[in-house]
């Protein structure tokens, strides 16, 4: 086994349902109040709809004031962990008018009113969790406190009175039933990957890694002391693994990564292999040279190295089937440093068979936001998304479907559920492409466990309730197409 350097896992933080908070880059700086997300309520299928002219009276008799109750049931699809497989329904709740000036109070009664929940005073919204048992008991004595007031204002059914109008909570029940397709057993589109979608002959898979640490005004922060270049290393270090024969083919824009300037010594003959030594083994720096100046080096190598395209290649022969064996080029493009410009991202998506996203889900108000996109920013072939972010099946999930005119049969989504590990998502993503790439057709029951955690397992296991989506409509099989990879 190889040896691996830890990295801490930063923060562990929270989500809904009991579960554990975790991590770093899921906290996010606000810059205004957010609110629910608003295109999942539009996508929700109303199917009960009841509302009722009301009246308003207060303790003290009828105001006269209309007002509107609204019955409605909203349906959608979420994800659980397999331990609540017989579960059929939860007793939860939602936050109620102008909540926001309550924030106060929400994070006393139902957060756990940490450091970090207090971070979201903003956006309480966020680190509201009304499986708490404080928060279960808040939310019943509010209702206590409105069912006593329409006693006392003799209010008829119809009637809303003053305290349920200015209520914080609202009580909910979620019923729960698996999906027709729970269970089955699928497989990416192999044949249509190693035909080439983007380029024929060519299996393109890029790498998106964003920063991950988050910089207080002021201080000074280095690309190789942050996360996310951690994390980028261990992911290249799976693949080099893996893939041995992976070269680097094209630096854009154009730099120079095999000689640097460490005070008045020369280095040279550098590859992206020493990088990845040096920063996740912390060894094979150039001899002679002394901490601070190993330090310097791998500082101005991962300066070199962000907002730049590096284009990795390895020339293989692919036989599908039972069709001649051909020969095809495997192509890993990797971009580290991803921020919130859309730009990379746009040809990341543009360019890529593969994709693989390691970094912020900027509450799906970031730069993979489908608002950013348009059906000319995807190209018709099929394609693989893996979004590793924090609760990135709320945020980049459905909503691209609508960018490809065959949808889900062009295009399979694995995301998130939950607030997702930073530490050690690297290493996870690079075995998850090495698995693709190996020729082997494995199934996405056994990627999902190929890139789940090998540090601290969530309550329920080993990813944040992970989830693959539009695999469904999938028609590859490895028994009647066989897939075989050699390399010359």
């Amino acid at each position: 086994m190889r040896a691996r350097r830890v990295v801490a896992a930063r923060l562990v933080v929270l989500l809904q349902l009991g579960r554990q908070r975790a991590l770093e880059r899921c906290r996010h700086t606000v810059r205004q109040p957010a609110e629910l997300d608003h295109r999942r309520q539009q996508r929700a299928q109303r199917r009960q709809s009841d509302p009722r002219g009301v009246v308003e009276v207060d303790e003290d008799g009828p105001t006269g004031k209309e007002a509107l109750r609204a019955h409605y049931r909203y349906t959608d699809r979420a994800i659980v962990p397999k331990t609540m497989a017989s579960v059929s329904a939860l007793r939860l709740g939602l936050l109620h008018g102008n909540y926001q000036a309550q924030a106060e109070r929400v994070l006393v009664e139902c957060t756990k009113n940490s450091s970090d929940e207090r971070e979201m005073v903003n956006d309480v919204w966020y680190v509201f969790n009304p499986s708490l048992v404080s928060c279960k008991k808040a939310m019943a004595s509010e209702q206590s406190a409105i069912d006593a007031a329409r006693e006392d204002a003799t209010a008829k059914p119809d009637e809303v009175v003053a305290a349920e109008l200015e209520r914080l909570y609202v009580p909910m029940t979620a019923s729960l039933a698996p999906t027709p397709e729970s269970g089955k057993l699928a497989y990416p589109e192999y044949d249509r990957l190693w035909t080439g979608g983007i380029q024929p002959g060519v299996l393109t898979a890029t790498i998106v890694t964003g920063m991950i640490d988050h910089v207080k005004p002021g201080e000074v922060h280095h690309e190789a002391d942050d996360l996310g270049y951690w994390e980028t290393m261990a992911t290249m270090d799976e693949l080099f693994y893996a893939r041995p024969k992976l070269s680097v083919v094209s630096v854009d824009p154009p730099t120079d990564l095999s000689t640097f300037k460490v005070g008045s010594k020369t280095v040279s003959g550098l590859g992206f292999k020493d990088f990845v030594e040096w920063n996740v083994y912390e060894t094979g720096f150039p001899t002679g040279l002394t901490g601070l100046e190993k330090k310097d080096l791998e500082r101005q190598a991962a300066k070199r190295l962000r907002d730049r395209w590096i284009t990795f290649e390895e020339k293989v022969t692919v036989r599908i089937g039972k069709a001649a064996p051909r020969p095809t080029t495997i192509r890993v493009q990797l971009y580290f440093g991803a921020d919130e410009a859309v730009t990379p991202y746009r040809r990341a998506i543009k360019t890529s068979d593969v994709l693989l996203y390691n970094g912020h889900s900027y509450v799906g108000e970031g730069p993979l936001d489908p608002a950013n996109f348009s059906k000319k920013d995807f190209p018709q072939s099929y394609q693989l998304f893996f979004i590793d972010s924090c609760i990135s099946y709320n945020y980049y999930n459905s909503d691209y479907y609508a960018f490809k005119t065959n949808g889900s049969r062009d295009l399979d989504m694995i995301t998130n559920g939950v607030e997702s590990e930073a530490d050690g998502s690297g290493a996870a993503q690079g075995r998850f492409l090495a698995k693709i790439l190996s020729g082997k057709t494995t199934s996405y029951r056994d990627l999902l466990k190929t890139a789940s955690t090998t540090g601290t397992d969530y309550a329920w296991g080993k990813d944040a309730l992970r989830v693959v989506e539009g695999e469904t409509d999938n028609r590859y099989s490895p028994k009647t197409t066989p897939i075989q990879i050699t390399s010359p």
